[in-house]
């Protein structure tokens, strides 16, 4: 399946791992954690053969699936069907058919028609031996079952939302088949709740082998079997065989114990100190005194290293500039994706320091709302009202306010042209990008590191409305904490998207847009069971 063997991995000059050897065998559900910036993406690329270790070597002796944080189609004009058909060729085996078929059809003399029949019985031949009918079944209901309509299946990839085209990603995985190696970085990112369920019985009952990063804490501990922690500071891998909520509840009780054996030692050390102390003095028991100190010297020194308590980016929002009553406004706005109607007819006020949530279906057009309002789309009709002082602040769920192409300290330059090198360095600091980090490009960041950077962005904007797509994103539990704490702290107009109730109470939003029906109505409790379905 895939063998690792004393891989290293670095970030430019900076080592994120060393020495690690390790195999994933069929029935092998690892789930990979550790903080932002741990490694855990570049481990998988890695894993994936989409990039090379800076040592050792990764193995893979069948198949491999990976679906990337930003995993999007080469090319958008592909329908979704042929998209997930793709993962075993049978896209093209089906356009050889069709091909034949027209041929067929149009064939004028004998010759003709038997040319086209024997290029027809070439076609499905192949088109059966990777499945034939029953594997496009297959990929329709896996498509299902990951949320995407049937109206979606013919459409091209081009015109869904990002939340549709990750879960196109997802499906075509999938499809790919049982028994090769999976690896999937945050796959519940953009699913609804059934989806989520079903993913978790889909990951169940994989036969082969399994890689995943997700912070969803419920499907690392329905899925998984193995647990990898990628310890930060000493840039190693912990493997623990056991279950997710066995890792935790162990976990646990070893810091206890750590926290214990270091209390008592340091406390015994502390008394043979003291006690030499009050020896050597004395010429009689000098030798004695010195012998007791070396022994409290080496009890300290045997202890287990303490860990060290992981950095946590301070995420503070910017403060706002002043502004009219109405900052931001839209008046019928209407948006069309290949011929489907996305958005019709919204009408919305942001007043200053507002909070609206913008609820929906995936594809019922939230995304595209946000891309209109902050400019990034023309709609087809309508227009987008900007009031008195407007500054608008926009964060982007497939991070595309990012350039790729540009370092990490470019794109803070361009989203804060004012900023000083110092104080650019102080802002990247505090979002954990240290040494060299400012010079790597934005492209080979993971997910939750380029939502640091992107929030990065935005501290001072002076922003007054912010709209933030998604901003809990493939973050680690503390840096999310940090987001939603910002979120209820910052003064200005907020309108947000999310799939995340924790980030909708932590908005504690006034109002609530309901789409692809434009609906406005005033936030309360009845609205909460809409979030997951989102």
């Amino acid at each position: 399946m895939l063998t690792v063997r004393d891989v290293e991995l670095r970030a430019g000059a900076r080592l994120l791992l060393s020495g690690i050897s390790f195999t994933v065998s069929p029935g092998d559900r690892i789930g990979l954690v550790g903080r932002n910036g741990a490694g855990k993406t570049t481990l998988m690329t890695a894993l994936a053969g989409r990039t090379k270790p800076a040592a050792g070597t990764v193995t893979a002796t069948g198949p491999v699936g990976f679906l990337a944080q930003d995993s999007r189609a080469a090319d958008p004009a592909v329908t979704v069907t042929d998209r997930i058909l793709s993962a075993r060729g049978l896209d093209r085996a089906l356009h050889r058919l069709r091909a034949a078929e027209t041929a067929m059809a149009e064939a004028g003399d004998p010759t003709k028609l038997e040319r086209a029949l024997r290029a027809y019985a070439r076609a499905e031949a192949a088109f059966q031996a990777g499945g034939g009918y029953a594997a496009e079944a297959e990929a329709a209901r896996v498509a299902a079952g990951l949320g995407l309509p049937d109206r979606v299946l013919t459409e091209p990839v081009g015109t869904l939302s990002g939340g549709q085209r990750r879960r196109v990603e997802l499906a075509r995985i999938l499809f790919a088949g049982h028994d090769g190696v999976l690896l999937l970085d945050e796959p519940t990112n953009h699913l609804d709740a059934d989806s989520v369920v079903w993913l978790r019985t889909f990951l169940q009952g994989h036969r082969g082998g399994l890689v995943m990063i997700s912070h969803d804490t419920g499907l690392l501990d329905a899925v998984v079997n193995r647990v990898f922690h990628l310890d930060a500071t000493r840039s190693t891998i912990d493997v623990h065989n056991t279950t997710w909520r066995t890792y935790l509840t162990h976990r646990e009780a070893d810091e206890r114990r750590r926290a214990r054996e270091r209390a008592n030692a340091e406390r015994k050390a502390a008394a043979l100190h003291a006690q030499a102390e009050k020896m050597k003095a004395r010429s009689a028991t000098a030798v004695m005194a010195r012998s007791m100190a070396r022994r409290a010297d080496r009890m300290l020194a045997d202890l287990e290293p303490a860990r060290r308590t992981e950095k946590v980016a301070r995420i503070r929002l910017p403060e706002p500039a002043p502004c009219g009553r109405i900052p931001l406004g839209a008046v019928a706005l209407a948006k069309s994706y290949g011929g489907h109607r996305v958005l019709d007819g919204v009408d919305l006020a942001v007043d200053r320091g507002s909070r609206l949530v913008v609820l929906g279906l995936n594809g019922a057009g939230k995304t595209t709302l946000l891309r209109l309002l902050a400019g990034r789309e023309r709609p087809d009709s309508g227009r987008v009202v900007h009031g008195p002082g407007l500054r608008l602040g926009y964060f982007a769920q497939e991070h595309d306010t990012l350039d790729p192409a540009r370092t990490v300290r470019e794109n803070l330059a361009a989203a804060a042209p004012h900023l000083t090198d110092g104080e650019a360095r102080r802002v990247l600091g505090a979002f954990l990008f240290t040494g060299d980090d400012g010079d790597k490009p934005a492209g080979v960041l993971s997910g939750g590191e380029k939502t640091r950077l992107a929030l990065a962005g935005l501290v001072h904007s002076g922003a007054n409305v912010l709209l933030l797509d998604e901003p809990t994103n493939n973050l680690d539990p503390a840096s999310r904490g940090e987001v939603l704490a910002a979120v209820g702290s910052y003064p200005g107009a907020l309108v947000m998207v999310t799939h995340d109730e924790g980030a909708v109470d932590a908005l504690r939003p006034d109002r609530v847009l309901l789409l692809p029906d434009a609906d406005e109505d005033l936030w309360n409790e009845g609205h909460r069971d809409l979030i997951a379905l989102a």
